[in-house]
């Protein structure tokens, strides 16, 4: 039906905010071309996930599980290094066509991104009265364009089951008091070491029930893998578990710890062991009494987030798709920077929001373009050697500990809101 001549032209007051959301889409839609491209050229080949299928027949066959072993262009030879229950969950999948667990592999990690995604963004919609799924759908996009989330894909790595497990439990679980609090944690322990950091995140908010239950779901889930694999169990946890030369070089970029940082300034694998240890107990301490704090406040997301950053920075190995953690950092920062009459800062940080908001951009775009997507570091067996290359291959270590002195702790807020 043609417009009428006589009617009067749409002005900007007739469509609040149509202007700005079209923007946002547009930009969005901009944002998703990046993964969208990377994913069809997968530079990595679902590289990880062929090792763990290779390991698994490899054990099938009569073979024990640590020896197996696979050549890499960087990092020399790589071996299965997960814990046995790991193991124990993947050795089905060997029975199946590579294609078709590529597929599963790829799906299941699809729909973690956008669940996870949804369970930050939902409570920050309510509270600025924003429809839940217009935030959500503009989210995803810009999330699958991180560099930890196209990793984790073209990898074929399992790390989004363990943030799973983790948010679940310490945005649901842990703040209502459920009889499962803890539960998670200690499954994504037993699965791999790195989510044991949010054990000690719930000792240092003195949550009892949450890190028994914990650290006892660990144990027994780490029992029951020794009594079906035995063997493996025990060389796991006596000798490979501490070869960290079996996961990779430390020195390559790809490793965003401190370790990897000093690993690149001094003899590969051998960084100055003390300064290292005396770096980790400073930033752990600091890192962990301001997740604790910010539990105390009432800002969960705060707290877990600061205490994945923790993590990645005092693990020897934290490779580029481990550190998810910068994702619900952007969050907390977009939400505070922006502010509402019913949200904003805890203490005395009303005249941050600005900065605030610059600084999410700012860790956005840096998480986005990333370390190693776009450059080829080769062995990276050279030193740092340049202030620039010093900031290329350290920015996730950089940012990791700004966040941990500038990250704001934001009012209460409700989790889960009950409508909608």
């Amino acid at each position: 039906m043609p417009a009428d001549p006589a009617a009067p032209p749409v002005t900007a007051e007739d469509d609040p905010g149509g202007s700005t959301a079209r923007r946002l889409v547009g930009v969005v839609a901009l944002a998703a071309l990046m993964p969208l491209l990377y994913l069809i050229v997968n530079p990595h080949n679902f590289f990880d996930l062929r090792i763990y299928m290779s390991a698994m027949r490899w054990w099938a066959e009569g073979n024990p599980l640590y020896d197996y072993a696979q050549a890499d262009r960087v990092q020399g030879e790589l071996y299965f290094t997960y814990p046995p229950l790991t193991a124990l969950l993947l050795r089905p999948f060997a029975d199946l066509p590579l294609g078709l667990t590529i597929a599963i592999f790829t799906i299941l990690t699809v729909v973690a991104v956008v669940v996870t995604t949804k369970w930050l963004l939902a409570p920050v919609a309510d509270r600025h009265d924003v429809s839940r799924w217009l935030v959500v759908g503009l989210a995803v996009p810009l999330v699958f364009a991180v560099e930890s989330t196209r990793e984790t894909i073209t990898f074929g790595q399992i790390n989004m089951l363990l943030v799973v497990l983790i948010l679940a439990d310490l945005l649901f679980a842990v703040p209502r008091g459920s009889r499962w609090a803890g539960v998670g944690i200690g499954l994504a322990t037993a699965l791999k070491l790195f989510p044991g950091i949010f054990i000690v995140y719930l000792l240092a908010c003195r949550r009892w029930r949450a890190a028994v239950a914990a650290s006892a779901t660990a144990a027994v889930a780490t029992l029951l893998a020794g009594a079906v694999a035995p063997g493996d169990s025990w060389r796991f946890w006596t000798h490979e578990l501490w070869a960290t030369d079996r996961v990779g070089r430390t020195d390559y970029t790809g490793n965003q710890s401190l370790f990897g940082l000093l690993s690149r300034f001094s003899t590969p694998d051998k960084p100055h062991q003390l300064l290292w240890l005396a770096l980790v107990a400073i930033i752990a301490g600091y890192g962990l009494w301001r997740a604790a704090r910010a539990a105390r406040e009432g800002d969960e997301l705060a707290g877990l987030t600061l205490t994945g950053l923790v993590g990645a920075l005092a693990s020897p190995i934290s490779w580029t798709h481990h550190v998810y953690w910068f994702i619900p950092a952007v969050v907390v920062l977009a939400d505070a920077g922006l502010g509402t009459p019913s949200t904003g800062l805890n203490g005395r940080g009303q005249g941050r929001r600005k900065p605030l908001l610059a600084l999410a951009i700012g860790v956005y775009v840096c998480v986005v373009y990333g370390v190693v997507s776009f450059y080829d570091w080769g062995v990276a067996t050279e030193r740092t050697n340049s202030p620039i290359e010093f900031l290329l291959r350290n920015v996730y270590v950089l940012l990791a500990v700004l966040l941990l002195v500038v990250l704001p702790t934001r009012r209460p807020v409700t989790t889960v809101p009950t409508t909608r």
